[in-house]
């Protein structure tokens, strides 16, 4: 009996061990998934937490503990965390915003999932910006893109009959609604980076985005012809009265009633800004492609880009491999976009319903050129801070643009030491 009990006990305690070694294998497989994410306001946290329920239902296996942050305040953070305890998945930006991360280290590289799971073919329009070095070390989420809008109805009214294509179209336009008594073009030079915006497209159009991208990176002195002949460019707008009168006192609220009003008939501007239109108005706005200048220059479009990374220090990245592989799918970035007020920028999802939005992802999605990620987003803040600033004062004066340029020159060679 003794015998019985003991050998039963030995048996007992050899399966309750048994069970413990399967218990903590099953708990090692299950692995918990930590991310940070920056948003801004109710409804962006609510999609990304959608995708994360998706994403726990897809993976019952996988425990995920997502830390929310406003934008802000996660800008300020990020580098701390890349750099001590780092979650295994952040969001960021594409272009300079993410190299800055991937110089030092502090990024995994995504190439082999590009390669792996079709990025390459779905993100071919925003791998230039995911790269950095020869490698990817982003996972494209959504963007938005940058155009002319306009006011139909002024068009029709100053005898325009077709969206401009052409420059030489763009400057017919305008001066058909000048003789109409209509202001071509309304922008808000008061915010500076509204100006950024026509000093990037008139490069991307006259010089193309891989001058862009070397000018962002500080390899090109502004004193080069190339840089003068953009501004030239924008100089003969301003000296043919293209823009409203003392643009620099409006920022971009302020601006806005130029259109509404009908006032002014044209806007250089993203695709985010529709959510303000007045309901009355919204029928008589329209989106078309900035001009093509140079035939030639392979078009390329301001398009900035949001995306995911994995950080160097990540301790679970197998799981976040898995999680960027589920979230990079066509269906789940049109679900995204939707709920950020974005485009996806996943070319295989499906179009947007809203009439804007869907002009702007066939721009995005079908552009040769490249995509760059906004003046201020593809250089070192310094540089763009005084860049925009330099451009406030050759609107100001756009006499002054040799001295501008000068002065430009001068901070990029401070800078960058190049």
């Amino acid at each position: 009996m003794k015998f019985s009990i003991r050998n039963g006990l030995r048996n007992g305690l050899t399966s309750i061990a048994f069970a413990a070694v399967l218990a903590s294998a099953g708990m090692a497989q299950a692995g918990t998934l930590t991310v940070n994410i920056a948003f801004k306001g109710a409804s962006q946290r609510a999609v990304w937490q959608q995708t994360f329920d998706a994403f726990k239902k897809a993976h019952p296996d996988i425990d995920v503990k997502v830390s929310f942050v406003d934008e802000e305040a996660y800008k300020v953070q990020l580098p701390g965390w890349l750099s001590t305890v780092a979650p295994d998945i952040v969001n960021w930006h594409n272009g300079e915003r993410m190299a800055y991360y991937a110089k030092r280290g502090l990024f995994e590289d995504l190439t082999p999932d590009w390669q792996k799971n079709n990025w390459d073919a779905m993100y071919a329009s925003t791998k230039e910006s995911s790269t950095y070095n020869g490698k990817q070390y982003a996972a494209p989420t959504v963007y938005y893109s940058w155009g002319m809008f306009y006011r139909k109805d002024l068009f029709q009214k100053a005898g325009i009959s077709a969206e401009p294509k052409t420059w030489p179209e763009f400057l017919d336009a305008c001066k058909k609604l000048q003789a109409a008594g209509i202001a071509p073009v309304a922008v808000a030079g008061r915010d500076a980076w509204t100006l950024a915006g026509w000093f990037d497209y008139l490069d991307l159009r006259i010089n193309g985005n891989a001058f862009h991208q070397k000018l962002m990176a500080g390899d090109v002195p502004y004193t080069d012809p190339r840089v003068k002949k953009v501004y030239t460019a924008w100089k003969e707008l301003i000296d043919n009265k293209v823009f409203i009168d003392n643009s620099l006192s409006y920022d971009l609220d302020a601006v806005q009633p130029f259109l509404f009003q009908g006032k002014a008939a044209m806007m250089l501007m993203g695709t985010f800004i529709t959510a303000g239109f007045p309901q009355n108005i919204k029928p008589q706005m329209g989106f078309f492609q900035f001009p093509i200048i140079d035939s030639k220059v392979p078009t390329a479009e301001d398009g900035p880009v949001e995306s995911l990374h994995i950080p160097s220090k990540a301790k679970n990245k197998a799981d976040a491999h898995t999680f960027l592989a589920f979230v990079e799918t066509p269906e789940m970035s049109a679900q995204l976009a939707k709920g950020l007020g974005s485009l996806p920028a996943n070319s295989k999802s499906p179009e947007p319903d809203d009439p804007i939005s869907k002009i702007g992802f066939q721009i995005l999605s079908q552009t040769k050129g490249g995509i760059a990620q906004f003046y201020d987003r593809d250089m070192t803040k310094e540089m763009a801070d005084e860049g925009m600033k330099g451009m406030q004062q050759f609107v100001s004066d756009p006499t002054k643009l040799d001295a501008v340029l000068a002065q430009l020159e001068a901070t990029r060679k401070r800078i960058y030491k190049k």
